[in-house]
């Protein structure tokens, strides 16, 4: 009988190395397509099977997965994650193709347009920033004068909030168009940027799986013009009203986008008119996401979402209610990762759910404004919110880490050292 295989479109630093893991326990084969296997760490550490093959052409990935079924069972397929969202749409095709259990891959193709996206949401009447596609950058001035600064410009592809830039002046607003427009053209794509309202107010995510909401989470940033996530707090400290109309307002994106098959993860904000959507992401949302909604309802979104994509039934039920809260350690500096310090009496500390390090020492650090500064993670759990709060700034205040500058600098070293769970 052959082996039941379980196939994952690149990797994440963060998720992958748990699907890895979770494929494992449920007695599934992982094995990892990645046209870099390479910048993956936990792949050669676990011995994990890889295959060299360029995830952005479809004919490619048919072939191996094609030569695979003759040694393996292909149970299912999924991806992860990132800055550029191609393997999810890739491993749709894929799916589609293989007749496996998947989401419609012209949903997902559309939902990772954020132009697309923003269209279609608003022709269903749901509440979201205005918004303007530019191609040069006289469209991106001529659109922040309708909208009116602040605006925000990113890219009209890709996640984690790649190129994502709040724009509160023209010499910003020129600065990053001209940067955007460099990117794209040195990637040979044709240029375009999405230039969106500033929507103000507290940032919450609801995490969906089929058109089901588990849980929705508030999430604070580090200093702008960059959105980088710095805390979660897990369920959001939300009246039962406002918890309601975020549900609402995110299950109603679903039908909007086609959605309904397996994860969703909605952002928003809530403005002056309430919740406004931000951003629709069909998949898992990633980062300390999973590992949040497991410690406050005991729900593995991860394991769960293999059930699914292997044609099994999930389960979704909680298993308890506790409040959860993470704290994203970011770096502030460029240089060289020298030494980290205290994550094992972290990890100790009664009540941390979890202390995680991505990166590891002597790793070069050159910050993008993104997902990608974060070098880890902790999460803590109880009963009560002070108590969560409490554990998690103990914990985190065990943490230290230098950052070396390059060799061509000329500086000192410095001692980075987290005192407070709402520090960035």
């Amino acid at each position: 009988m052959k082996r039941r295989a379980l196939l994952l479109l690149e990797g994440h630093e963060s998720t992958g190395h748990v699907y890895v893991k979770m494929a494992q326990h449920l007695d599934l084969h992982p094995i990892t397509l990645s046209a870099d296997p390479t910048q993956y760490d936990y792949l050669a550490k676990d011995e994990i099977e890889t295959i060299r093959v360029d995830t952005d052409k479809l004919d490619a990935l048919i072939h191996e997965v094609s030569r695979l079924r003759t040694t393996y069972d292909i149970a299912g397929a999924t991806a992860f994650s990132g800055g550029d969202e191609s393997a999810y749409i890739a491993v749709s095709r894929l799916c589609q193709h293989f007749d496996l259990p998947g989401p419609n891959p012209l949903s997902i193709e559309r939902c990772c347009d954020k132009f697309t996206q923003r269209q279609l949401l608003a022709a269903a009447g749901l509440p979201i920033p205005a918004f303007r596609l530019a191609a040069n950058a006289t469209d991106v001035e001529s659109s922040a004068a309708e909208i009116g600064l602040p605006v925000v410009l990113k890219p009209a592809a890709g996640s984690g909030s790649s190129g994502v830039h709040l724009c509160r002046s023209a010499d910003e607003l020129a600065a990053h168009a001209a940067y955007l427009l460099s990117e794209q053209n040195i990637r040979g794509t044709s240029p375009r940027i999405l230039v969106e309202e500033f929507a103000q107010g507290p940032f919450f995510s609801a995490h969906i799986m089929g058109n089901e909401v588990i849980g929705i989470d508030a999430a604070e940033f580090g200093h702008p013009p960059h959105f980088v996530f710095r805390h979660f707090t897990c369920p959001a400290p939300l009246t039962d009203g406002e918890r309601e109309r975020i549900a609402d307002v995110s299950r109603s994106c679903l039908p909007a986008l086609g959605l309904g098959w397996g994860p969703t993860n909605v952002d928003l904000r809530w403005t002056k008119r309430g919740p406004v959507v931000i951003e629709v992401n069909p998949r898992l949302a990633g980062g300390t996401s999973p590992r949040l909604i497991q410690a406050a309802y005991g729900v593995d979104l991860i394991t769960e979402h293999i059930k699914l994509v292997t044609g099994n039934e999930w389960d979704l039920r909680a298993k308890h209610s506790h409040i959860a809260a993470a704290q994203c350690l970011n770096a502030d500096r460029d240089g060289i990762l020298d030494w980290v310090d205290g994550y094992g009496r972290a990890a100790a500390v009664p009540g941390v759910a979890e202390a995680k390090l991505y990166i590891k020492p002597k790793t070069p650090i050159v910050r993008k404004g993104d997902y990608r500064d974060r070098i880890g993670h902790v999460i803590a759990a109880s009963t009560n919110r002070a108590r969560t709060e409490a554990v998690l700034q103990h914990a985190t205040s065990l943490i230290s880490w230098s950052i070396a500058p390059f060799p061509t600098h000329e500086c000192t070293e410095t001692v980075c050292r987290l005192s407070s769970p709402h520090q960035g």
